[in-house]
Parts: structure tokens; sequence; C-alpha cells
């Protein structure tokens, strides 16, 4: 049989595996109990100080940063022995200490990425100079308002803090031309490299690489990407709400209101439940179910009934360990010579995750919410019993497996896996003990 033949016939049993699984109902995991989870958070607990860096002087291409910050890894002797800080990764590793213990590294990071984009005009990839080309997914006002909520620093701290979100969502993110050409087509905005090269703008999107972009990620808006932007816009009407700037809350809030008209004409399909990523240069919308499909909900900006249909969608998703992060075995992974694409089916993500969880919450889904949150940890801790480590990622379908391979080899530790495993521990076990 030829490559192209043995790539229909997968394709085919992906697609019939899809409609095994929407037939079947799905169960909650067991319920764990909190003594179960005493080892893995000590060892978190105890990590956290091998991925703590200090580097205040530029060293070659290690930038320099005013304030202590984590990196995502650390293992010595390997081509990943991280000392840089890195944009999204660090937004998804405070989400664990955002407590007073961890008071000063917390907003120590935060100050760390103001800085970059002060001196940079863009918060980089990571704090090297090869990398400031291009951004990571933008979570600069969440991580303000989690700071601002959790610490209560004051409203002149969150004016400071805030007008530099605005400055990085006017430069970077709505910039029209280079080195910041993003906003490309109806008011809506792409990831972008400055090299201008598809395969360096996926890497902007963190989920480097995936089938959602084919390849050409310069041709898509992607969903995540805009319903971040449109958080950002909601996150400025509410600090203009906490200043009493009604005419400039109103200005944000009609921002907001219009991308979110944009991007459900766009975006929304209504048949299937989800939002996908748009090709602006085919004006077409992908084809591949994916989990940025959560962020409008996550962002807020979806109705009850658009809330409603992605939750039945979750089946698409939802497997023995987690969810995927795509629904199934895309074409390009059976096809030999293809990009190996980790950010796909079977594999998922810790910050994923947390993204569809807190989405779940925020319109009322709380059982559903706590079922795949278990789903999460219960795959995370069998695997650290077994082999004492937290992985980058993990096979959602067979959690007894390793996660399928990338263009760099399965990173352990892992910052935000260690992070989000404590944040659910948080919520979910503590909480209901």
């Amino acid at each position: 049989m030829t490559s192209l033949g043995k790539a229909k016939q997968a394709k085919d049993r992906a697609k019939s595996f899809v409609a095994q699984k929407l037939s079947k109902p799905f169960r909650p995991s067991k319920r764990l109990k909190p003594e179960d989870f005493i080892e893995a958070r000590e060892y978190i607990d105890s990590y956290w100080s091998k991925v703590e860096r200090y580097h205040p002087k530029d060293d070659e291409s290690l930038l320099g940063l005013p304030k202590p910050y984590l990196v995502p890894s650390y293992r010595e002797k390997t081509g990943f022995d991280y000392n840089e800080l890195y944009y999204w990764d660090s937004y998804f590793m405070v989400q664990g200490m955002l407590d007073p213990e961890h008071e000063v590294l917390v907003t120590g990071i935060l100050e760390d990425l103001n800085s970059l984009f002060k001196r940079f005009k863009v918060i980089p990839n990571a704090s090297r100079t090869y990398l400031t080309g291009r951004s990571q997914p933008p979570l600069l006002s969440t991580f303000i308002f989690d700071v601002y909520e959790a610490y209560n620093p004051g409203a002149d701290w969150l004016k400071k803090n805030i007008e530099i979100a605005k400055k990085e969502y006017k430069v970077v993110w709505m910039g029209k031309k280079k080195p910041n050409e993003r906003k490309v087509y109806q008011g809506l905005s792409r990831y972008y490299d400055f090299n201008y090269l598809h395969d360096l703008a996926e890497a902007e999107s963190g989920w480097d690489m995936t089938p959602r972009f084919d390849r050409h990620a310069l041709n898509y808006l992607p969903v995540d990407l805009n319903a971040l932007l449109y958080k950002y816009e909601t996150d400025f009407a509410r600090a203009a709400k906490i200043f009493g700037d009604k005419e400039e809350e109103e200005q944000w809030v009609a921002a907001a209101k219009e991308r979110k008209k944009t991007m459900d004409k766009l975006m929304w399909d209504r048949a299937r439940g989800l939002y996908y990523d748009y090709n602006y240069v085919k004006e077409k919308r992908s084809s591949i179910n994916s989990l940025a499909a959560y962020f409008p909900m996550w962002a807020g900006m979806v109705t009850k009934s658009q809330a409603d249909a992605l939750v039945r969608a979750l089946r698409r998703f939802e497997n023995k360990g987690g969810l995927a992060t795509t629904d199934a075995l895309p074409l390009g992974q059976f096809v030999l010579g293809s990009m190996p694409t980790q950010w796909a089916y079977p594999n998922g993500w810790a910050p994923l995750h947390f993204i569809v969880v807190q989405a779940l919450e925020r319109y009322g889904y709380h059982a559903d919410a706590q079922r795949i949150a278990y789903k999460w940890l219960e795959t995370n801790l069998q695997w650290f019993q077994k082999h004492h480590v937290f992985l980058e990622k993990y096979n959602v379908v067979s959690p007894e497996k390793p996660p399928l391979k990338g263009l760099y080899p399965s990173q352990t530790g892992f910052g935000w896996t260690n992070a989000i495993f404590e944040r659910f521990c948080q919520d979910y076990i503590d909480k209901h003990d």
C-alpha cells in the first residue's frame, strides 16, 4: 500500500474512533483523597528552587531582568537546561503560588515581563536576544488582575501596570506594519514573527507545532489569540470602571463587543458547536477541532447557548486521562516526513486544561469542571507515582504510555504542569476535603 493509501486508512480509523467516542457517555474519574497527593505536592514545592533564576544583567544572549523568575524545567547536561524566562509559561507557573508566601516572586515575575516590554516594545517569546522577533500568547492583563486580586497592591499600582498592558495591546497585537504586522483582517489579529516565516509565527502561538494552521500560521486569525485580546479589552474596561472613567470604560466595552461580533461571524460554527481558526487569505474556517475553541468561553465572551454547545462538544476531546488538544489524529501525522505536531491528539497539556476548567467554572458547569480536573490530576499523579517526575505533556488517550513527541524531546519537571497540578489540588482537593 502507498504512503497516501496508508494515510487515508489511518484517517478513516481516526474518524471511526471519534464516532465511537461520541456515542458513549463519560463517567467521572474516581474521587481522590488528599493524602494521595502529599508526596507529589512536596516534590512540587521543593522543585521551585531548582527552576528559580536571577540574572540582573545581560549575559551574551541571555537578557537581564530586574527580579528573580522561573524557568520551565531543569535537567543538567541536556540541550534544554533553561535559563530564560518565557512569557506564557510564566503566567501558568504562578497559578499554583498566588499566596502570601510567594508574593515577592509572583509580583517580581510580572515586573520582569513589564521590563521586557519597556525595553523592546514587545514581551518576547523568552528573555533571549534571538527570541525578540516574536512574542507568545498575550496574558499580561490577566496576570495583572490575578496579582491585583491576590495581593491588593492598590489603585496606583493597577493603573501603572494596566498602562503597560494597553501599550502592549496597541503596539504589538494591534500593529498593522512591521515589526508588528498582526492586525490584518476585519479588526482581528494573527500570530506573527519579525522574519515573516509561517513556522516562527506558529511558534508565537505557543502551539509549536500544531495541525491548526496547516504550516501557514501567517494566513490564520487564531481563535485563542483574539479571545485573549477580547479579555484585554474587558480588563481595560474593568480597570476604567475602578478608576471612575465612564467614557473610557464604554470605549473598551464597545471594542470588545465589536470583536465578539466579528469572531462569531467568522469563527463560530453553530452546527458543530465550536469556534475555529479562520484562514483570512482563503476566507474560510479551519476544519481542525481544537481546545483553542474554549478560550472565548474562558474570556467570558460566549452566550449561554454557545456555552451549552461548547460543553456538549467536550466529548470530542475528553479521554480517559483528560482532554486531548485536538479531537483525533490529523492526516499530517501519518504522512512520512511531516512535521511532528505535539500540540495535537493524543497529547494533553496543563495550560489548556486550566483554561477549559476555568471556562466551565465561569459559566456554572461545576460538575464538568471537577470531572476534567480530577482526570488530569489522576493522570499526572499516576505518572509521578511510577516515574517520580512530572511531564511537560501527557498522552491522555493512553495515560500509561509516553506522550507523542514533538520537534524537541519530551521534557520532565515541569513548570506549568507542576503549577496547574498544585492549583487543581487547591481548588478541587483541599476545598472538597
